[in-house]
């Protein structure tokens, strides 16, 4: 995982890296409530599946983005992942293969890129404004995980400007 300030400046393609070369933390993105973590090796089951008992994910399904998975599709799929949306309960996604971005909004509404690869575990709170791209690879491979049945319901901006668990989440990282 890599995360740094996405370049609004750069008018390339939403795939490309739009690198302003000024890097965040970890730590930093926890301030906003995005959480990461690492599994990789002999554990990375087991350590996975411990994570997702702590944290109450009862659900699981993968998802592969790519032309090849999902032809025709793809590129208005893609365009439709990067739109500015949030959901009503956490995102949660482990990369099995290939790399990707998630964009998410700071506490200061700047964009903060963030580049996933295999091995990444990545949850974005409930209520936060972020987008999703592929890289200029154009594959990825991811397990997305789910407290409850597996629901994707993306409430664009500014629609939900007034949703509670936008609300809610804005409380949270005030704090």
């Amino acid at each position: 995982m890599r995360a740094y300030v996405y370049d609004t400046a750069d008018t390339s393609d939403q795939r490309e890296p739009h690198d302003t070369g000024i890097e965040k933390t970890a730590e930093d993105l926890e301030r906003i409530g995005v959480l990461y973590w690492k599994f990789s090796g002999p554990s990375s089951v087991d350590d996975l599946n411990a994570l997702a008992k702590q944290r109450d994910y009862k659900n699981r399904d993968q998802i592969v983005v790519s032309p090849e998975a999902m032809g025709d599709v793809y590129e208005e799929k893609v365009k439709m992942f990067f739109a500015e949306h949030l959901h009503e309960d956490e995102e949660i996604r482990f990369v099995l293969d290939g790399t990707g971005y998630f964009d998410v909004r700071d506490q200061d509404d700047v964009w903060i890129r963030i580049e996933v690869s295999k091995d990444d575990m990545l949850v974005l709170p409930a209520g936060i404004y972020h987008r999703f791209t592929t890289d200029s690879k154009n594959y990825i491979k991811a397990l997305r995980l789910f407290k409850d049945e597996p629901l994707w319901a993306a409430l664009n901006r500014p629609e939900a400007d007034n949703n509670k668990h936008r609300a809610d989440y804005l409380q949270t990282i005030k704090a």
